[in-house]
């Protein structure tokens, strides 16, 4: 898994010229979690780095279900 995301992160970086923080953290959903409330908690991440208000306006989100 390492070296899939190192791989990933080094091509996404040299296309789009996004600069990573190091390290990463995978989270595998257990029976009782739900898809729905982790992707939403992602989707949260601008709003909470204070970088838009709300998660729409973030322009790298993917829509499922929406917000």
């Amino acid at each position: 898994m390492d070296k899939a995301i190192r791989d990933w992160r080094r091509l996404v970086a040299k296309k789009a010229g996004v600069v990573w923080q190091d390290g990463f953290f995978d989270h595998r959903l257990r029976g009782n979690e739900s898809y729905e409330e982790k992707a939403h908690y992602i989707r949260m991440n601008p709003v909470r780095a204070g970088l838009v208000t709300e998660p729409r306006e973030w322009p790298y989100i993917w829509e499922a279900g929406g917000t």
